[in-house]
């Protein structure tokens, strides 16, 4: 399902435009982002939580040559789904 799709279906669900279902849904991503970045967690009780991680500087491999590459220390985006949502996918109830 791509966004446009998503869009449908919440201005669907909750019986509002099209337009305001994607400005609805684009300011909860934003928010979510702007969130993030700062370090602060998003925690959607049911659905589950995006936080940042750290990914430390390392070497790695050139895979066509073989040479060696400093890979530099990096932030990440990481989400953990919530119970509710993984019994969900897993069809439990």
């Amino acid at each position: 399902m791509n966004k446009a799709e998503l869009v449908e279906k919440i201005a669907n669900d909750a019986d509002i435009s099209k337009a305001t279902a994607d400005r609805v849904l684009s300011a909860t991503i934003e928010q979510i982002i702007k969130a993030v970045t700062k370090g602060d967690d998003v925690q959607l009780i049911g659905f589950g939580t995006f936080k940042s991680g750290k990914r430390a500087a390392r070497i790695g491999r050139n895979p066509a040559t073989g040479a060696e590459i400093k890979i530099p220390a990096a932030k990440t985006a990481k989400f953990s789904a919530g119970k509710a949502f993984k019994d969900a996918v897993n069809k439990r109830k």
